[in-house]
């Protein structure tokens, strides 16, 4: 009897395996931009650089409590080292968002993905994100001063050459 059972199993297994075909692999998700570059730099880049340059004037050690009221510093659910952190790797991860092809500058014209320039750009964004990240990791207000300085000039060396015009519609243009 148990013969037989484990033979109706395997031939029950077999006949369920072959009713639904070949396995299909997994499909990856394609990176595809769902916000214009001013949104990603609105949402992700300014709150997040934001958080980093606010610990030239108070470390997050004195935040202890949440505080999530519009604006406030380190405002978010974790609160003290951890927001910066945080903050310090969206920074480093958003080189990757902004360097999806296809994305759109506010003015509808492509993010110049390709261009050496913002290529560079965009790994000195990177970078500066993983040193402010080191330096939050140490918990040392004098290294996020020094952090604090990569990353801006990390934001200013993309912003002299791509947003600061004064005619919007010419943002995004080298």
């Amino acid at each position: 009897m148990r013969v037989v059972s484990v033979a109706l199993l395997s031939l029950w297994l077999t006949t369920a395996i072959v009713a639904q075909g070949p396995s299909k692999p997994a499909q990856t998700p394609t990176a595809r931009p769902e916000g214009n570059l001013a949104q990603i730099m609105r949402g992700i880049l300014f709150p997040n650089s934001n958080n980093i340059f606010a610990t030239q004037q108070k470390t997050p050690a004195e935040v202890e409590k949440m505080d999530v009221s519009p604006g406030s510093e380190f405002a978010d659910v974790y609160v003290g080292w951890q927001v910066i952190e945080n903050s310090a790797l969206a920074l480093s991860e958003s080189a990757n968002l902004i360097s999806i092809p296809g994305r759109l500058c506010a003015n509808g014209k492509p993010v110049p993905v390709q261009r050496p320039d913002w290529i560079k750009f965009t790994q000195g964004l990177r970078e500066a994100g993983l040193a402010a990240y080191k330096a939050a990791q140490t918990k040392n207000q004098d290294n996020m001063i020094e952090a604090s300085g990569v990353v801006a000039e990390a934001c200013e060396n993309c912003h002299a050459v791509y947003r600061e015009k004064p005619d919007l519609s010419s943002r995004c243009m080298p």
